[in-house]
């Protein structure tokens, strides 16, 4: 038995869900697709949802609708070995005013509200769907089968927005069969309970504000970093390896996890709490380089599964951009059917799009950041530079003092090397 739409979305995620939601405030009858028993409930996201202004045009003051926790008041960045730190912090008070700067949220929680938007403006939702092949017709894809159902959704266009490990992708052939783990990361998070009151307290806290934090030098060697983030009564707290730095240590990233959550900075900071949950999830860590053909005869590819996720050492975005990039999908889908030509040719407006908005902008602007991340003496050696630098300075000894330029370039040469420092720096400039 077939069943017809006028578009499908394979992915109940940010990208898909708001791809389903613009094209069905246009009027047209879309498929949304979930391979979990709701949408969220396959994804592990422990961070940061940043500043949406795609969202906001399509819900507007979404904010105040949206089952957020914490809006982002405070970041800080802290470098560590295991027997120092050093913390800096930024806080403004730009950032404590709606439309707040960033949110901490939980993904099931967020995908599915977003999901029942679509559904509110027309979308159809089918959960437990796992798509296990394309329809194709003419040489193009006109629809989908899902797994242990028989007959197939046929529509004209499907927007493939179903992960980084997108199948769909790979069966149209937008994409290689096998990924670089120089290119991916894997993240691994565990959540920890602890009272509303105790957070505000411990991290300075008032109202809704929440803390953000990163950590260099906390990853036992393997190229990556960790991070902290508070919900309302709980803290989520991980580490993102480098799948291929990861991979030749032979370390597991959960005793990686768990000697983070002993390191003496990080126990004060949980102290208290209870570990309710682990999760992990592999990210698209090489940014503009590893994006894949977007757009083929009756299909485009958004979100993660078009490795739409920035990842420059400073900030890691992907809802962002995968929510806008669905928008655009949408956009250009609703643009076909006005012309009723879903070819390539009609559809590549798609990767126009995209091109011209701020996702694509960042993405080339950004694209060296991978290899600036891809420095291992960030990892160890400039952090434990920094640490023993600020010790020296806050030393009081009873002898003379070295003058911090002299200091600099003393801790530099020992620590790092005079040639590696200027071989770094100059990677990081053309990265960032």
């Amino acid at each position: 038995m077939k069943k017809q739409f006028q578009a499908i979305v394979v992915g109940a995620g940010p990208a898909g869900s708001s791809a389903a939601l613009t094209m069905a405030r246009a009027g047209l009858d879309v498929a949304l697709l979930e391979r979990g028993t709701f949408p969220g409930e396959k994804n592990m996201f422990g961070g940061i949802l940043h500043r949406m202004a795609s969202i906001e045009e399509v819900v507007p003051e979404f904010w105040t609708a949206a089952p957020l926790e914490r809006h982002i008041a405070k970041k800080g960045t802290t470098f560590m070995t295991g027997e120092a730190s050093f913390h800096v912090q930024h806080e403004t008070v730009n950032f404590d005013h709606a439309p707040y700067n960033g949110y901490t949220i939980f993904r099931p929680r967020f995908d599915r509200w977003l999901a029942e938007e679509a559904v509110k403006a027309g979308a159809t939702l089918i959960t437990r769907a796992m798509v296990d092949d394309l329809v194709l017709k003419d040489g193009r894809i006109a629809g989908v089968t899902i797994a242990g159902r028989a007959g197939e959704l046929i529509a004209p266009v499907v927007v493939a927005a179903d992960g980084v490990l997108s199948f769909i992708a790979k069966r149209a052939g937008l994409r290689q069969p096998k990924f670089d783990a120089g290119q991916m990361a894997v993240g691994v998070k565990a959540l920890i309970d602890m009272p509303r009151e105790v957070i505000d307290d411990r991290f300075g806290l008032v109202r809704d504000q929440g803390f953000a934090n990163e950590f260099v030098g906390c990853t036992g060697g393997v190229r990556g970093g960790g991070f902290l983030y508070t919900n309302y009564d709980s803290l989520s707290v991980g580490l993102v390896f480098h799948l291929a730095s990861l991979r030749t240590s032979a370390k597991t990233p959960y005793d990686l996890l768990n000697a983070f959550l002993e390191q003496p900075q990080v126990a004060k900071l949980v102290r208290g709490g209870r570990l309710q949950e682990y999760s992990a999830h592999v990210i698209p860590e090489g940014g503009y380089n590893m994006i894949p053909e977007l757009v083929g005869n009756g299909i485009l590819v958004a979100g993660d599964a078009a490795a739409l996720c920035n990842a420059t050492g400073v900030n890691l975005e992907g809802i962002n951009l995968a929510s806008h990039s669905g928008i655009l999908a949408g956009r250009t889908v609703v643009e076909a059917h006005e012309r009723n030509d879903f070819s390539k040719t009609t559809l590549k407006r798609y990767k126009e799009r995209l091109d011209l908005s701020w996702v694509m902008k960042d993405l080339k602007g950004f694209r060296n950041a991978p290899k600036m991340l891809h420095i291992d003496r960030i990892y160890n050696e400039y952090p434990e530079l920094v640490c023993s630098m600020m010790e020296h300075i806050y030393r009081i000894d009873g002898t003379p003092k070295t003058s911090i330029p002299k200091l600099i370039m003393r801790e530099v040469k020992e620590k790092v090397g005079l040639k590696n420092a200027i071989s770094d720096l100059l990677t990081a400039w053309r990265a960032l």
